[in-house]
């Protein structure tokens, strides 16, 4: 993961990259507005980012610039405002937006702390997607949101392997919608992006063109597929057991 962690911080530092995070902004941005009625972030939401989030997570937080890992940690993650990750990736501290590192199957925070979850470079990468989905059921408000971003199996980002979308395993719709569904997840909405290929994201109009013209004609072949998913609170509780048979013993009557 941090092989990971450290070619999506090379990319976003580049021209190409940059690029990329502003046409994925403006996909993000029509999920979860900054400002405004519908599904926009209020005043005081606490939100995690899981994966590589640095470049989307400043479009509802003020970042901060604080790091650390964990020891045996696998996953890279971010938290805004008064939920922020101490260095230790152990307790949480009132200030801006820390990253650190952690086990994607132990994140350190209580069941129900988070109002919304946003996961980029996270799931593909995973070796326990499973197990990083669950995780994010717990900790997530039974009212809260994860907003998911991954490589399209189809498109052409998956096969880029300079890029962070070119790392772990692409998907497909139906396999993002079987995982989400044993996480106890429903999808919501969602929504493709990043339709220019990899070798023209330095240019900025040419990026612009694309992204109009494939969401357009081509919707399901962007480079990545975000999805917006809730909580299924009915599914995720245990069922009631079953009541128990009482058996009465039965008379047998002879002819007399």
């Amino acid at each position: 993961m941090q092989d990971d962690i450290r070619t999506a911080a090379k990319f976003y530092a580049s021209r190409p990259g940059e690029n990329t995070a502003r046409l994925l902004r403006q996909r993000l941005r029509t999920f979860w507005p900054s400002t405004g009625p519908g599904s926009a972030p209020r005043a005081g939401e606490r939100i995690l980012g899981l994966g590589y989030t640095l470049p989307y997570l400043p479009l509802w937080a003020r970042p901060g610039a604080a790091s650390g890992a964990a020891p045996g940690a696998v996953m890279c993650l971010s938290a805004r405002l008064d939920t922020a990750v101490t260095r230790d990736a152990a307790t949480i501290a009132p200030i801006g937006v820390h990253d650190c590192m952690v086990a994607e199957d132990r994140l350190p925070f209580p069941e129900l702390h988070f109002d919304r979850v946003l996961m980029v470079h996270a799931l593909e990468t995973a070796e326990r997607p499973d197990e990083l989905l669950r995780s994010a059921w717990k900790i997530l408000k039974d009212d809260g949101r994860l907003l998911l971003v991954v490589p399209n199996r189809a498109g052409w980002w998956a096969h880029a392997d300079d890029t962070p979308f070119g790392q772990g395993a692409p998907f497909s719709p139906r396999q993002i919608a079987r995982r989400l569904s044993r996480a106890f997840l429903r999808a919501e909405r969602h929504d493709g992006a990043l339709y220019l290929p990899p070798m023209g994201a330095a240019h900025r109009a040419l990026g612009n063109l694309a992204e109009a013209a494939g969401h357009a004609l081509l919707p399901a072949l962007g480079g990545v597929f975000v999805i917006e998913a809730v909580k299924d609170v009915y599914a995720g509780m245990p069922a009631a057991p079953a009541p128990a048979l009482i058996r009465v013993p039965r008379r047998i009557y002879e002819p007399g």
